[in-house]
């Protein structure tokens, strides 16, 4: 009867054999045999890992024939499976690619915005990017531009209300501001406002205290803030009077530059805030709203052709 260790012996050396086989098979392929030759580590090592080389080699056959983010066919866009040696040991993780590490610099400044319920488009606006080619968006692109100036030389001046029609570019052109400002570090906050309350709502049912204190003073106390497509929300005494009312008086007496944008001029946005067009006392609080968004903001119209059809 064969020693129990001569057969573990046998079976750890069949073992190793198939192993063998196998990776030496894997390095026929070229790209397999490329991703091996990054690790510099002893060959019975490496054959444990042949099905993750496999791995690895078809993202980075993707890589190298890759012209950019837009075309990334890995699983991750922007990012290869590769070996990745630490402290001796061989492990397989995602890497950032060249695209993706460009991408990440230039973009850094993103960290400085926190947007909520915002669009990549809007979230990604920058002033090179702005088109001058409409004469009806001049005067806000002068103002924005002035804006930046000033703020950047320390004068810290009342907000916007930009209001016209529908897709002419106002959410754009404030948020390729806010954006050009946090390259400087100043933090930000951009809101889409009727998804925003519906979300505030929700939390504020649930019960979900902490959340909605988060949510809540995230917008309350941001150093920039825009408001984005007020009038868009189903109003309701307590979206206007404890949150909107709210957060606009705390900003107002704390000086805190504040964006508005909207498709209705102030009068239209009186009305609607409103509520019951007959009850005084609701067209009294809509007032309060309005007197409050003046004092925090420059009224601008903008009146351009709608670039979302």
């Amino acid at each position: 009867m064969k020693n129990i260790n001569q057969l573990i012996n046998k079976d750890k050396k069949d073992l190793n054999y198939k192993l063998k086989l196998a990776f030496d098979e894997a390095k026929k392929n070229d790209d397999v045999k490329e991703v091996i030759n990054m690790v510099n580590m002893p060959e019975e090592e490496l054959i444990k890992h042949t099905s993750f080389f496999e791995e690895a080699a078809k993202e980075y056959k993707n890589c190298k024939r890759c012209p950019g983010l837009a075309a990334c066919k890995n699983s991750i866009n922007g990012f290869c499976y590769l070996p990745v040696v630490n402290n001796d040991k061989l492990s397989f993780s995602y890497v950032s690619c060249k695209y993706k590490n460009a991408y990440l610099k230039e973009n850094k400044y993103l960290s400085n915005v926190l947007s909520i319920n915002v669009p990549k488009e809007i979230r990604e606006a920058k002033i090179k990017c702005i088109y001058t080619d409409d004469k009806n968006r001049a005067e806000t692109i002068k103002w924005i531009l002035n804006y930046i100036k000033e703020y950047r030389n320390g004068s810290v001046n009342k907000g916007l209300f930009l209001h016209g029609n529908f897709g002419c570019g106002k959410t754009y052109l404030l948020a390729a501001m806010f954006n050009e400002l946090a390259k400087e570090g100043v933090k930000c906050v951009i809101v889409y406002w009727p998804e925003y309350l519906r979300e505030l709502k929700s939390s504020f049912q649930s019960n979900n205290s902490n959340e909605f204190k988060e949510k809540f003073n995230d917008v309350k106390y941001a150093k920039l803030l825009l408001i984005d497509d007020l009038g868009a929300e189903g109003v309701t005494t307590w979206s206007r009077d404890e949150i909107l009312g709210t957060i606009l008086q705390y900003r107002m007496q704390e000086n805190l530059p504040t964006f508005i944008t909207s498709n209705f001029n102030l009068k239209e946005l009186e009305e609607h805030l409103s509520i019951t067009a007959s009850n005084r006392s609701e067209k009294v609080k809509a007032v309060r709203i309005i007197e409050r968004i003046k004092q925090l903001t420059t009224d601008m119209t903008m009146v351009s052709k709608n670039n979302r059809n």
